[in-house]
């Protein structure tokens, strides 16, 4: 029994629990919530339900908003605002009834509820227009346990929920209601009535729905018997439908009909003569007549599982070739007149006509050659038409076998052939403006497609002229002494016509190509003189353009052919072209190829005749616009052979490198190789094979082809390699050349860094005649254990194989196809100075990419593609790999060769600067700029190595070049001058080129017929060079000035002028050498009398004529006329008109390009010889005139002394000498024509003047 006290503690207690349950959700609520509507579940479920165990406190009711505006907001936060001490921090439950006591689940409004935020309604939401109740609020908050005297300390906890209850909601696609419970437990026993007290709800509920409903047809049923024994019948199959509600249907039929029944028999009426159909009436059949045949490759290996059939009947398969090639058909009714059709995979098909043996017994043998895709010998060239006028586009290809089908495009867009008619040739008759654009053609074989090059068609509306005849502005540049007065610009606009074709003769419309180009050229140019203030320059401007015959200049490829590892010349290498031989190299490896103009892509063979050398397969680039682009050809020796045996199984390694391992093998099963007759080969075999290693930068050059391929669709594509290997199999005794069956080829796995190559990995065969590399099969992944290069244990790695046969062709290629591509933007310039108007043409930039090492790290290891593009008067655009993800996983190594002179990058140390490099930040430093002497000063400048990040669209740092994307090539071809881009720049000493008639030696077009042109023919440039010493202390400007001699067009008029600053000898003290251009003698362009240029060589400052060459100055003297030197500070001649040497100190070099021909010139010149080359002077050989030049010594005050010590004296005398100089200067400006640049000329001839008009002066200074 409890006592007294206990007791009435209890009853207090149980009376306060009482009043702070309020009132309690029971059942019947939940009952009466399932039978209202969607609205009212939302207010219901949107209100916190009260706490309904333990002892809790109500608080007194709050109304502090009301619902007029957007509803009524009954927020916790500005109830504490108002309430500070009246609200709980943390309620357990909150109660919200309607100032008319209706509770917020019963209004039928959509209501919400937190314990964080309060109660809230909004206007809004409410259903029918209604608006929200004036509602006030109440909270549940447990007792302060602190001011409770009656309370006791109580250690409570919830249990763990219970599970979810089944959703409410029974049909399909409903929503319902799931709920769990849990209750508050005590960790000690409680006075009776008592409850825990635990913090949270102790219900939850949540939304759930049903399935969507479905309907699911059933597997189809078999397919019943056919209604028909023989001829037309039907038969049927049958499904069923499963669904889940009968509102959905399954879509779809339930019935399927299918047309059955064999043919009835019908009797063949297949003629057989002398033999009978065969049982389907497909083929006739002889009896006892048999047909045998053989079939081989070109190289005389047995062809297996080739199929046989009648040429009539090719889809008939008659019979297949075993292991040795043969075939067997019994029964075939054939003769001498039937047609054998042979086809076999990789091969092309072969149609010919079976030899009677004996009376019944046929006899066939076959060789057949290997495919090849197809190749375009002649493409589409460029038209320009007038309206109404017609024009004719040529397409022809090759290949094994030939193509049969042409399709032609107009911008993208396939030509109707039902309209046009064509095949290889596309005919437009009557054309309109609308025609203009780009055409190309596609030639289509059995064997894959290719694409030609585009053509351009412009047509021309009536009344249009083709050629603007106003010039366009071109600026040369002037003396930097030649100021105009008014201007002060150091550039004069020459003018130029605009490099445009005119439409052509309508003789020539119909052929493939206009046998006469017109194109838009000089029509007429004025003689005018330029003002430089003290002295003028004559010159010649372009005042009026029109159509003229096209002038179209030789384009040439020259070159030399060395080892790439250790520049052996390849003496008297045959070169061919396709099957053709075209020439043959020098003993120093040099050869010259003549371009011709329909030439679009230029593959050349070396072939060593001695076969140290593997053939080497080059594509050359070439400039189109003329000239000569010079190419170093690097070649690979071949392997020593090895001894092996033919019947045995041979392992030959690829890429055996110190400390590394192979990358592949080459595994030769016994009994692989086959003599040219196709008996197999059982002796000991010369095995040769040579490996290109990509681990190796230096061979990068030696890479044959250009790695390129073409797909399915006829595009040309790039590949990565991964090594090319050459293969020279011989009979050991008589050398005769062997053939090899299947051949394995491994590559191991771990050399390939960029794992996603793996699976797109194929093994490619060169073509000789087209320079394209073709597919020759898969790689095919296999587990293998190998003991690596420098390990104790053997260990399992990855290998691809591929198979391969080796017939033609002998070389080989482990590539991907690589769609990760961009442009890199080149510019090249003649000095360090970067001027816009200096850039350089006709540089061959090379690009080699380059490989990371695993992980994408910045430290390449291996190359994976070489490739060359020449630049022209807006720079050049290389196609490279790149990636978009790290900046870093692709590099490239780039280079520029200008006539086998190779360009200095700009720099990147001590300071990486921008304005140099040509690259703004921040886009530079992801590029990580590094020229080959960046880490290493004794290295050449002639290289950089940047990452290939491609550049990211959404970053505008990155939108402006280097790096452009692939789709981005005219952006790139079309960037403006100050867009990023890298550079190369010549090495030069000062320099400076005046001609009367402008030309531009980079565009052979340029080229205008003039008798004071420098080059008086475009076809051939002759570049004289004159070698000139000089004793003294420092480097000195020599200039020569070039005027008519002895032709009465040009005599004593000018043709042009040439400074140059003298090189040091570093081999001799106090001595330096210009190597000088003056203008040959020779015919001008009308080719009717000989010009003997009057040459002036005058060095500047104080110098002295001492010496000159003896032969020389015979050779002038047995010439007449002779011309006297008398002044000792200079030298004049009429230049001569034979080609002297450097026995005379006179250098003669002819070309069909002007800068090559000067290249070589300057190159014999330095070196002193007349076939050598350097770029060191050597000033003590081959030398034609030596000056003295001393440093001129100070024996006088100088003015400001003079101002010191007499300044009245002085100032009457300056007075008196600028007046004479002025008057000196008049009659002298009559007959000053040039002077030299940076004011070099007009300073001596003033330091002279004022000398000669002082010397009165000082004498009577002295007397005084």
């Amino acid at each position: 029994m409890w006592d007294f006290t206990s007791m009435m503690l209890a009853l207090s207690t149980f009376s306060v629990v009482s009043l702070a349950q309020g009132p309690i959700w029971d059942s019947s609520h939940l009952q009466r919530l399932n039978q209202t509507d969607s609205n009212r579940k939302l207010a219901y479920n949107s209100l916190m339900e009260p706490q309904t165990t333990g002892v809790t406190e109500w608080t007194s009711w709050f109304n502090i908003d009301h619902p007029g505006g957007n509803g009524d907001y009954e927020r916790l936060e500005a109830i504490r605002f108002y309430y500070r001490e009246r609200v709980c921090s943390r309620p357990v439950a909150m109660e919200a009834r309607t100032t008319d006591w209706v509770a917020a689940a019963e209004t039928g409004e959509v209501v919400h509820s937190s314990l964080e935020k309060g109660f809230w309604c909004i206007n809004k939401e409410q259903p029918y227009g209604r608006s929200c109740s004036n509602y006030h609020v109440r909270f549940q908050c447990p007792p302060d346990q602190r001011e409770c005297v009656f309370c006791f300390k109580v250690h409570t906890y919830w249990t763990e929920w219970s599970q979810w209850t089944s959703c409410s909601a029974t049909a399909c696609n409903d929503v319902g209601i799931q709920v769990r419970q849990r209750k508050c437990m005590s960790t000690q026993p409680l006075p009776f009535l008592l409850s825990p007290i635990c913090v949270g709800p102790h219900i939850e509920r949540r939304e759930c729905s049903t399935p969507p409903c479905q309907a699911i047809w059933s597997y189809w049923a078999p397919w019943s018997a056919c209604s028909r024994t023989c001829g037309k019948g039907r038969r049927t199959r049958r499904r069923t439908c499963y669904r889940s509600s009968t509102k959905i249907r399954c879509a779809g039929r339930p019935l399927e009909v299918q047309k059955c029944g064999n043919p009835c028999p019908v009797k063949c009426k297949r003629a057989c003569p002398g033999g009978h159909p065969s049982k389907d009436c497909s083929y006739c059949i002889c009896d006892g007549q048999v047909l045998r045949g053989g079939v081989l490759s070109i190289r005389g290996v047995p062809v297996e599982n080739a199929t046989v059939a009648l040429a009539s009947q090719a889809k008939i398969i008659r019979a297949h070739t075993d292991v040795k090639g043969h075939f067997k058909i019994d029964g075939l009714c054939a003769n001498s007149h039937s047609l054998i059709l042979i086809r076999k995979d990789k091969f092309a098909p072969l149609t010919l006509p079976v030899t009677n043996k004996s009376t019944d017994e046929l006899w066939i043998r076959a060789v057949l050659q290997s495919s090849e895709k197809p190749y375009i010998e002649k493409h589409p060239e460029d038209k320009v038409r007038y309206e109404g006028q017609r024009a004719t586009l040529c397409c022809r290809a090759t290949g094994t076998p030939k193509p049969d089908k042409y399709h032609w495009y107009h911008n993208g867009t396939l030509v109707n052939r039902t309209l046009y008619k064509y095949d290889e040739e596309l005919t437009l008759r009557d054309l309109k403006p609308e025609q203009s654009g780009e055409y190309h053609c596609k030639a289509t074989s059995l064997t894959g497609s290719i694409k030609s090059t585009t053509a351009i068609i412009s047509v021309f509306t009536k009344g249009t002229p083709a050629c603007n005849s106003t010039p366009e502005v071109h600026l040369i540049k002037l003396p930097l002494d030649c100021k105009q007065p008014g201007t002060d610009s150091k550039f004069y606009n020459a003018g130029r016509c605009p490099h445009n074709k005119c439409p052509g003769s309508l003789d020539f419309d119909m052929r493939c190509r206009d046998g006469l180009g017109y194109c838009c050229g000089v029509k007429e140019m004025d003689a005018r003189t330029i003002n430089c203030g003290r002295y003028t320059l004559p010159i010649k401007v372009v005042s009026e353009c029109s159509c003229q015959t096209c002038l179209e200049p030789k384009v040439l490829v020259r070159g030399r052919v060395v080892s790439a590892d250790n520049e052996e010349p390849l003496r008297f290498g045959h070169i061919y072209m396709g099957k053709e031989r075209i020439g043959t190299t020098g003993y120093q490896g040099g050869f010259t190829i003549q371009v011709l103009p329909e030439t679009q892509r230029l593959v050349v063979n070396f072939v060593d005749p001695s076969q140290r050398f593997i053939d080497t397969i080059k594509v050359f680039i070439f400039d189109k616009r003329g000239g000569a682009v010079y190419h170093d050809v690097r070649v690979m020796k071949k392997q020593e052979p090895i001894d092996i045996n033919a019947a045995q199984s041979n392992t030959i390694y690829l890429g055996e490198i110190k400390d590394e391992d192979p990358i592949g093998q080459l595994v030769i099963p016994p009994n692989s190789f086959h003599k040219n007759t196709g008996e197999v080969y059982e002796g000991t075999v010369k095995a040769s094979v040579t490996f290109l290693d990509p681990r190796n930068i230096t061979m990068a050059a030696a890479a044959p082809g250009d790695l390129n391929f073409v797909d399915d669709e006829g595009d040309t594509l790039p590949l990565r390699t991964y090594g090319m290997f050459s293969v020279d199999f011989r009979d050991g005794e008589n050398q005769e050349v062997l053939g090899a069956g299947p051949v394995q080829v491994l590559l191991d796995t771990e050399h390939v860094k960029m794992q996603e190559h793996i699976p797109s990995m194929k093994l490619w065969s060169l073509n000789p005649d087209t320079g394209i590399w073709e597919e020759e099969s898969n790689f095919q992944p296999k587990q293998s254990t190998v003991v690596g290069t420098g390990r104790n244990k053997r260990e399992e790695r990855t290998f691809l194989i591929g198979n391969m046969e080796i017939r033609e062709r002998r070389l080989f290629n482990l590539d991907v196809p690589e769609n990760r591509r961009c442009y890199v933007k080149v510019r090249a310039y003649m000095s360090d100075k970067f001027l816009p108007t200096e850039q350089l043409e006709g540089v061959v930039i090379n690009l080699i990419n380059l490989e990371p090492k695993s992980g994408y790290a910045s430290n390449p290891r291996a190359w994976g593609r070489f490739d060359s593009v020449i630049t022209g008067p807006n720079g050049a655009c290389l196609p490279a790999f790149c990636d978009g993800q790290r900046p870093d996983a692709y590099t490239a190594y780039v280079t520029a060769i200008m006539g086998g002179e190779e360009l200095d990058a700009a720099p990147s140390m001590p300071k990486m600067n921008p304005n140099i490099i040509g690259v703004s930040q921040p886009y530079l430093g992801k590029l990580d700029y590094q020229r080959s002497d960046h880490e290493d000063p004794a290295l050449k400048k002639t290289a950089f190595r940047i990452n290939l990040a491609k550049p990211n669209a959404n970053n505008f740092d990155e939108t402006n070049g280097p790096i452009y994307p692939f789709k981005s090539l005219i952006a790139c071809e079309k960037a403006p001058v100050d867009a990023n881009h890298f550079r190369f720049f010549r090495v030069e000493k000062d320099k400076y080129e005046y001609n009367v008639v402008p030309f531009q030696e980079s565009d052979l077009t340029s080229w205008t017929g003039d008798y004071l042109s420098w080059w008086p023919n475009p076809q051939e440039f002759r570049a004289c060079y004159i070698k000139v010493k000089i004793h003294g202390a420092k480097e000195v400007m020599v200039r020569s000035r070039n005027l008519g001699g002895t032709h009465p067009q040009t005599k004593g008029q000018l043709y042009g002028i040439r400074d140059i600053r003298s090189t040091r000898d570093l081999n001799h003290a106090n001595t330096s050498a210009a190597c000088l251009e003056f203008k040959c003698s020779g015919m001008l362009f009308d080719q009717s009398v000989v010009d003997r240029s009057l040459i002036s060589v005058i060095p500047q400052g104080n110098c002295r004529r001492i010496g000159i060459n003896s032969l020389l100055e015979e050779y002038l003297n047995k010439h007449p006329p002779v011309l006297q030197n008398n002044e000792t500070h200079a030298f004049n001649m009429l230049a001569p008109v034979d080609p002297l040497g450097h026995n005379y100190g006179i250098y003669t070099v002819t070309d069909q390009n002007p800068r090559v021909a000067k290249e070589i010139a300057i190159g014999r010149c330095f070196d002193g010889t007349s076939d050598g080359f350097s770029r060191e002077m050597k000033s003590d050989s081959g030398v034609a005139l030596t000056f003295s030049c001393p440093k001129r010594t100070v024996n006088r005050e100088s003015l400001f002394q003079r101002l010191q010590t007499n300044p009245g004296l002085t100032l009457t005398q300056m007075a008196r000498e600028m007046r004479e100089s002025q008057g000196l200067q008049v009659t002298r400006g009559s007959t000053q024509m040039v002077a030299y640049p940076f004011g070099q000329q007009g300073r001596s001839q003033s330091r002279r003047a004022t000398k000669t008009n002082r010397r009165p002066a000082s004498r009577t200074q002295q007397r005084q």
